[in-house]
């Protein structure tokens, strides 16, 4: 409504306005003010995702102190619902408004934060709970979390205007009607599962097979310090091949990384290479993700569909690490049936998400998408 007042106010005709969302769909692709808010994005994710990266210090930190006398199962509720209700990033909406042919590199650079605070959090946390306590270290690390997202009110905003409407149930269920998007939604499910078994147990295997305690309070930083690689790359490798060639790429080499690498690992060598390599695939599938839904959605949908991609996927979040946990305590302690389990559901969510490639292209496997 402050758009169309502001036209009449200046003497600009009705036929000006009807074109005015021509123009908005028009995105500069840079400039100080799209680069401003990436940078906005950026401290989001390096305080949303950041933190829920870090989650495999927690699990290891309550399971061998404060709450040892609980099951992993059981202490691994308190992180998933920590990550059910951290999964949003409502920044990354703003970014589609000012990026077309950029728009991967731009979530690309977004999604480094998330690396950046997944290695300076398990260090900073790991640090200072040995040295002041458990209390005055979360209330460190809560003023870095301020200070951050300070910046990031300050940067971000939208360049789409705002368009309210009453709130109606059947919006939300109109983006599931078209397949792809409830194919690349469902195998989200699957990967998001599968993938955050090895962020919230790596220490805990790694400790039990021997790793020195203080040597494996590193491994969460070393996926998050190698997940950098993987988003950086997976936003100009989908800008030249497809966000969803990309996606898929990523997403297949993980689960055959679990199956591969973490099962037959045992020794502090292979721990630290699955990390590495494991972070690499993390961290480019966590990159691509908005690009995936830009790809298929309209500029006007981004919001509603963005919310609802991220939404369904934060109730794997909320169980994984429960079924995951109750896994280990009814296999005697063996962790092959919970690696088999994750690395078969990454597998699977890539799979969807191939065959919602399939269908938006016509079936042509070969095809930039």
């Amino acid at each position: 409504m402050m758009y169309l007042e502001k036209d009449t106010e200046s003497g600009q005709s009705s036929a000006d306005a009807r074109v005015r969302p021509s123009s908005i769909a028009i995105r500069p692709d840079g400039g100080l003010e799209a680069w401003m808010v990436v940078v906005g994005a950026w401290g989001s994710s390096f305080c949303s995702w950041g933190w829920i990266n870090s989650v495999g210090v927690f699990q290891e930190y309550y399971e061998k102190n404060i709450l040892k006398e609980y099951s992993p199962s059981k202490v691994s509720w308190i992180l998933c619902l920590e990550a059910f209700f951290l999964l949003a990033l409502v920044a990354l909406n703003c970014i589609v408004g000012y990026f077309d042919k950029r728009r991967s590199t731009a979530f690309g650079i977004v999604a480094t934060g998330s690396s950046a605070g997944g290695v300076v959090f398990p260090i900073m946390l790991s640090r200072l709970i040995d040295d002041i306590g458990f209390p005055w270290a979360m209330r460190a690390t809560s003023l870095l979390i301020l200070v951050v997202l300070t910046t990031t009110n300050l940067t971000v905003k939208s360049r789409i205007p705002p368009n309210p409407s009453p709130f109606s149930a059947k919006e939300y269920l109109i983006p599931f009607r078209r397949i792809s998007f409830s194919l690349i939604s469902f195998g989200n499910i699957l990967f998001a599962f599968g993938s955050f078994v090895p962020m919230a147990y790596l220490v805990v295997q790694a400790v039990s097979t021997g790793m020195d305690k203080r040597l494996a309070q590193y491994l969460v930083a070393i996926v998050n310090g190698s997940s950098m690689a993987g988003r950086i790359g997976v936003g100009v490798l989908g800008d030249i091949y497809g966000p969803f060639n990309a996606w898929i790429a990523v997403t297949y080499a993980a689960g055959i990384l679990v199956l591969s690498l973490w099962i037959p690992a045992t020794n502090d060598a292979s721990i630290i290479a699955f990390a590495s390599l494991f972070g690499i695939c993390f961290g480019a599938y966590a990159a691509i993700q908005p690009a995936l839904i830009a790809q298929i959605s309209p500029i006007e949908d981004i919001g509603i569909c963005t919310g609802l991609y991220f939404a369904v996927a934060s109730f794997s979040q909320l169980v994984s690490g429960p079924i995951a946990g109750h896994t280990l305590e009814t296999s005697d302690s063996s962790y092959l049936g919970m690696k088999l389990m994750a690395g078969i559901l990454c597998l699977a969510g890539a799979t969807f998400v191939l065959g919602a490639k399939l269908y938006a292209t016509g079936y042509k496997p070969l095809a930039k998408f």
